[in-house]
């Protein structure tokens, strides 16, 4: 019997849809100025489905984004929210912890347009110390780039939570960084940093195995949770895109992906979850089959 974390689903997209609005830019991020509860709702299903980790709907809440949308007045304002509807959805349950998202500057999958990491950490560091009275961890998401890593890893430097990296390897080859660069490239950085965890994410579920092979010898507890996308698409990688750009795959239900997740427990993960369209659903069918193979959630 292995211990496993089981992270949550896609947040950012489960609050788009329940709250029936046009895609944006922000995503899920200006749902909170004026119906958080739908945030808080996401969850609790989370949780009810037998996740142990709400990831606070935070990862697109950088000043850099919310100026190019006009509502960096909110900018408190939106991390408090998220980070209350998360620990209350904990505490409804009873159990579990939270953990603050930390997503890239300027845009996802978008390596070019990284910020050096000196101009990145002050960035990371204002939200890290905002989130920090209410946060389990941090999870530094979606990390391109070896720049990429580097900037989020400073950032955080100033925290005694556990810091948790996750990155997004290529859509056809789970040993390279969306940068190009080799996955092999950060290990400089986890022995430097020495983060709590190393991840991949918000990458496709078939290109993960062979980025795990590479992300468990970097010594640290690892795991994944892959996207349900066809591809990152080329209207997404355009100036301020919609998750509108990005398809759904129709062969990906829960049983689909509950497989793959078990087939990186198979390979020593002892954290997994899901990313943008994995739902709910899929989580819960992971939590059963991860306990019929006599695994413990926690």
């Amino acid at each position: 019997m292995t211990d496993i974390t089981l992270l949550d689903g896609s947040i950012g997209q489960e609050v788009v849809k329940r709250s029936g609005d046009r895609a944006t830019p922000l995503w899920s991020t200006a749902v909170m100025v004026d119906r958080p509860e739908v945030v808080g709702s996401v969850h609790a299903d989370y949780f009810a489905a037998g996740a142990t980790v709400a990831t606070m709907n935070t990862y697109a809440v950088l000043r850099d984004r919310l100026v190019r949308a006009g509502i960096e007045e909110h900018f408190e304002e939106l991390l408090a929210t998220a980070a209350q509807q998360a620990a209350a959805a904990r505490d409804a349950h009873g159990a579990g912890r939270v953990a603050a998202a930390l997503g890239p500057l300027k845009a996802s999958y978008r390596p070019d347009i990284c910020p050096p990491h000196n101009d990145a950490k002050p960035i990371y560091a204002e939200v890290v110390r905002l989130l920090e009275p209410q946060a389990d961890l941090f999870l530094i998401e979606t990390v391109s780039s070896v720049e990429h890593a580097k900037g989020a890893l400073l950032g955080c430097e100033t925290t005694d939570k556990p810091v948790w990296l996750a990155a997004s390897v290529r859509d056809d080859d789970g040993t390279l960084l969306r940068s190009g660069e080799p996955l092999s490239a950060l290990a400089p950085l986890i022995a430097e940093f020495q983060p709590g965890a190393v991840l991949l994410n918000c990458s496709r579920p078939e290109v993960i195995g062979a980025g795990l092979e590479i992300v468990q010898s970097f010594g640290k507890p690892f795991g994944a949770y892959a996207n349900g996308f066809t591809r990152i698409s080329e209207g997404f990688l355009k100036d301020a895109p919609t998750v509108d750009a990005l398809q759904q795959r129709q062969d990906l239900g829960p049983a689909a992906y509950a497989e793959f997740a078990m087939g990186w427990v198979a390979q020593g993960a002892s954290i997994v979850g899901g990313c943008c369209e994995v739902g709910p659903e899929h989580i819960a069918d992971l939590a059963r089959l991860l306990r019929a193979a006599g695994h413990r959630i926690v």
